[in-house]
């Protein structure tokens, strides 16, 4: 990072800045500038809202369900685990048996 900029040095760099692109480029560089910082917000706020969405639709997953999964799964004691425990554990097995393999693909 930067460190602080005082006094004269940021109208030196803007004159460097200046000098290496001429005053026709420099809006272009500033437009195209505040555009990657508007897609990059733009994106990392999207991967928040798709993992909150995640999380909704695997808090809707009622425990039984997951019982039923873990079991067909081959899951030990599923029965004795709470419902944390089941997602785990399900993740667990299906990575081991190659189901998650399957359905990125």
């Amino acid at each position: 990072m930067l460190p602080s900029l005082q006094g004269f040095e940021p109208i030196l760099l803007f004159l460097i800045v200046l000098l290496i692109f001429g005053p026709t480029k420099l809006p272009q560089l500033a437009r195209g500038l505040g555009q990657a910082i508007y897609e990059f917000r733009k994106a990392s706020q999207g991967l928040t809202e798709e993992e909150k969405k995640k999380k909704k639709e695997l808090q809707n997953v009622d425990e039984e369900t997951l019982r039923k999964i873990a079991e067909k799964l081959g899951v030990k004691d599923a029965e004795k685990k709470d419902k944390d425990a089941l997602i785990t554990e399900i993740v667990t097995e299906a990575k081991k048996k190659g189901i998650l393999d399957e359905v990125k693909a």
